[in-house]
């Protein structure tokens, strides 16, 4: 059965798609001079920066002015720095520093990257209120636990972006940050009530719409303090009576990925993708691996809704005008965007500005360095970390006691250095460490997650992060072969 073609030119508009390489096919293309409202690229589509350029200017040819988005929170979670890791601290260390001009103009910075590259809608800052501290899926990503520092920061990096011409989008409404499971496996539960939600999770995002945030992220998230069942991303009284009429947010509602278990797990994508729209999303963020025949299966499924009358055409049409009114936007703001060579070295300052350090720091000689392996989220990815880049021998090694006694053998008349991430969230990464301070009590601990567990040692460096201005600030620290270049 043929779609209607105006239907379907609606349907499209609500997509922001994904595809498989490097290059922009065909179907991507045809897709973009037919409605698509955009895409967003991820690690499997970044290569070199000539590359990522070469890309982003094929799709604008396209159609004009298509949405091109990524992940780019700076710090853990990176796109254009999957190879090295980040150039730009994250929300912890910038939330550590607690400098909202920093914070504006580190995000200025990373803006006016993503604006070189090709870039107009970063799916950025996670403005979530992070309070569970075994949190899975924010920790680092967010700016901290008090409302209203996450408040600041997050008005600060929405401005930043946005004058560096490339829209910001605060996520993950209506605040993932009080959860202990991550939406990309399951629908977590945030178990507070409303009158919580208002003075802790909601006070951020206030923030960021004030501050003109163009667009705002959904949670795959279940709050019955806000009397509704089911994920938020499907939920009208959260998106509309909340965001939209109690909120006063106008700008473009984004989904969260629709391949995440936490959305479409029961009931498949393009039902999914139905409800969402029908509840208030303007924009579908389909996920990493969502292509042509599945786009085409989500198309034909809000065509099919509006042609049975469970979801009004007048809710695509208004999808399509937001969006619209986004891409115009973008296009005005590239005429007065802020470049980002003004603040070329703010992202190590900020690393150098957010560690900590507790304790007494020997002058370290020729140090054993180990890395205590930790599993990289879902939103991380595959993103080099550590400290192995300044401290040639460093050792990585499993979360496991039975190590133990090899590196202890191996570290005799040498200092130890031990590299952790989140080790609060990892028992057997716990037992390890204490198993190593057990035999070398003035060992430095160097925590590149969130700095939680703190157990007795020599010296405890804290980074808020594993970018790797986080590396360089802590192997500065450490004495590690840090080039002078890194040093500006």
């Amino acid at each position: 059965m043929s779609l209607d073609p105006t239907l379907a030119r609606l349907a499209n508009a609500t997509l922001l798609v994904p595809f498989e390489s490097h290059h922009a096919p065909r179907w991507i293309l045809e897709g973009l001079a037919d409605g698509v409202s955009g895409v967003c690229l991820f690690h499997n589509n970044l290569d070199t920066p000539e590359q990522i350029t070469a890309l982003n200017a094929r799709l604008s040819q396209a159609v004009d002015t298509p949405l091109i988005s990524l992940d780019e929170e700076g710090g853990d979670v990176t796109r254009i720095g999957q190879e090295h890791g980040s150039s730009y601290p994250g929300n912890a260390a910038l939330g550590a520093v607690d400098d909202p001009d920093l914070t504006r103009a580190t995000l200025r910075s990373l803006g006016g990257r993503l604006a070189e590259l090709g870039f107009n809608l970063d799916l950025a800052p996670s403005v979530d209120v992070n309070v569970a501290d075994d949190n899975p899926v924010i920790g680092t990503r967010s700016f901290g636990s008090d409302p209203e520092l996450v408040a600041r920061h997050a008005a600060a990096s929405v401005i930043g972006l946005q004058e560096a011409g490339v829209a910001a989008c605060a996520k993950h409404f209506p605040g993932h940050g009080a959860t202990s499971q991550d939406s990309h496996h399951t629908l977590p539960l945030v178990e507070a009530g409303a009158e919580v939600l208002r003075r802790r999770e909601l006070v951020p995002f206030r923030a960021a719409i004030d501050a003109g945030v163009r667009s705002v992220l959904t949670a795959h998230i279940e709050v019955p303090g806000l009397g509704v069942t089911g994920p938020a991303t499907l939920a009208p009284h959260v998106l509309n009576d909340l965001l939209r009429n109690e909120l006063g947010f106008d700008g473009v509602v984004v989904s969260d990925a629709m391949d995440m278990r936490g959305v479409s797990g029961r009931i498949g994508i393009p039902e999914a993708s139905v409800l969402a729209v029908a509840a208030g999303c303007d924009l579908l963020c389909l996920g990493r691996y969502v292509y042509a025949d599945q786009v085409a299966a989500i198309r034909a499924a809000l065509v099919t809704a509006v042609r049975d009358g469970r979801l009004p055409g007048e809710r695509l049409e208004e999808a399509a005008d937001r969006n619209l009114r986004l891409r115009a936007w973008i296009r005005d703001a590239a005429a007065y965007r802020t470049t980002a060579a003004e603040a070329e070295g703010v992202g190590l300052s900020g690393a150098r500005r957010a560690i900590r350090v507790e304790g007494d720091l020997p002058a370290l000689d020729s140090p054993y360095v180990v890395e205590v392996e930790a599993p990289a989220g879902m939103a991380v990815g595959e993103v080099p970390w550590g400290l192995s880049a300044w401290f040639p021998g460093t050792e990585r090694v499993s979360p496991d006691i039975a190590h133990a006694e090899r590196i202890i053998a191996a570290a005799q008349e040498r200092d130890l250095v031990i590299v952790v991430r989140d080790a609060h969230r990892y028992p057997e990464a716990r037992e390890l460490v204490e198993r190593l301070l057990g035999a070398f009590p003035n060992a430095v601990l160097v925590e590149m997650g969130l700095p939680i567990w703190r157990p007795s040692c020599g010296a405890h460096v804290s980074t808020y992060g594993a970018a790797h201005v986080n590396g360089i600030s802590a192997a500065e620290l450490l004495g590690g072969a840090v080039p002078a270049a890194h040093h500006a």
